[in-house]
């Protein structure tokens, strides 16, 4: 499929990461299974444009009201949903910034266990 837009390496995509295609967040993971669920046809492409990018960028209220409607849910779903990928977050930065490895292990396997 071609690219419309910025290419990977022009300066507008400065911001993307070729490693969000393929990293498994609670919040991409949510939106997949809710757009699945309300018989969307890109699932997958359209839950790789929405996250982890809101990590980085969080989400305005345009942004939350697509999603949503998108996903057959309520707006307070998506922030809930939003917040609670925010809390896994920082999570596993803490982990990242204070490694203990007996913690280190179990949390490795919780984002292992999230598929």
């Amino acid at each position: 499929m071609p690219i419309i837009g910025p290419g990977p390496d022009d300066p507008e995509y400065d911001n993307w990461d070729p490693a969000w295609k393929h990293h498994d967040t609670p919040f991409r993971l949510w939106i997949y299974r809710k757009l699945k669920a309300a018989g969307a046809r890109y699932a997958d492409d359209i839950a790789i444009s929405c996250a982890p990018a809101n990590r980085y960028h969080g989400l305005d209220d345009l942004q939350v009201a697509e999603i949503a409607d998108l996903t057959d849910t309520t707006t307070d779903e998506v922030l809930a949903a939003h917040k609670a990928d925010l809390a896994a977050w920082a999570r596993e930065q803490e982990l990242h910034d204070h490694p203990d490895l007996a913690v280190l292990d179990a949390d490795l396997n919780r984002i292992a266990g999230r598929r």
